[in-house]
C-alpha cells in the first residue's frame, strides 16, 4: 500500500503563516482523523496510510521520517504576486546547496534523502498565497479563501496516487 505524508509548515503566530496549519486540519477532518492542537506537531501518531503533521520549519532530521513514505505533500505559504494564489507542483530535488541549514526547502529536503539514503519519494508542494504576516493568530479573509482549493488539490493529488479516501 502506497503512504503519503502530508507536512505543513510555517508559523501559527504570524497570521497568515500558519496557513498550513488550518489545511492540514482540514484534511485531518476530512479524513475522519483528528485535529493537531496547536501545541501538537502530529509526529507522534505517524502509522496510517495517509499521515499529516504541522511544523515550524522544515529541517535535516525530517529526512528520517519521510524515507518512511513514497508520497509527501509539502503544505506552506507564498507571498509571490503574480502567480495562482494556490501553487500546486511536484518537487524536484534541487541539489544545487546541499547544505545543512536552519531554512531548507522541499526540494532540498528531497535532494537530502534521495543524496543521504538514496530514496526517492514522490514530493508534491501546495503553496498558499498569504496578505498578512504580522504577529496574530488567525488568517486573513484572503488567505482562508485559498484553504477549500488547496485541501482540494491534495486530496486530488493523494486519490491520484490510488488511495480512497
Amino acid at each position: 500500500m502506497d503512504h503519503t505524508l502530508v507536512i505543513g509548515y510555517g508559523n501559527i503566530h504570524r497570521a497568515d503563516d500558519g496557513v498550513a496549519h488550518v489545511i492540514v486540519n482540514e484534511l485531518r477532518r476530512r479524513l475522519r482523523q483528528n485535529e493537531l492542537p496547536d501545541d501538537e506537531t502530529g509526529l507522534s501518531g505517524l502509522g496510517r496510510s495517509i499521515d499529516s503533521v504541522f511544523l515550524l520549519q522544515l529541517t535535516p532530521e525530517l529526512i528520517d521520517i519521510i524515507v518512511r513514505y513514497e508520497g509527501v505533500v509539502f503544505v506552506d505559504a507564498h507571498v509571490y504576486d503574480n502567480v495562482e494564489p494556490v501553487l500546486c507542483h511536484p518537487v524536484i530535488p534541487e541539489k544545487t546547496s546541499l547544505t545543512f541549514t536552519h531554512h531548507m526547502s522541499p526540494s532540498m529536503l528531497m535532494a537530502l534523502a534521495a543524496e543521504l539514503l538514496n530514496l526517492r519519494p514522490e514530493g508534491y508542494l501546495v503553496s498558499v498565497r498569504g496578505h498578512d504576516f504580522d504577529f496574530r493568530r488567525g488568517l486573513s479573509a484572503e488567505t482562508m479563501r485559498h484553504v477549500k482549493p488547496a485541501v482540494e488539490a491534495i486530496m486530488t493529488w493523494i486519490n491520484s496516487r490510488g488511495h480512497n479516501t
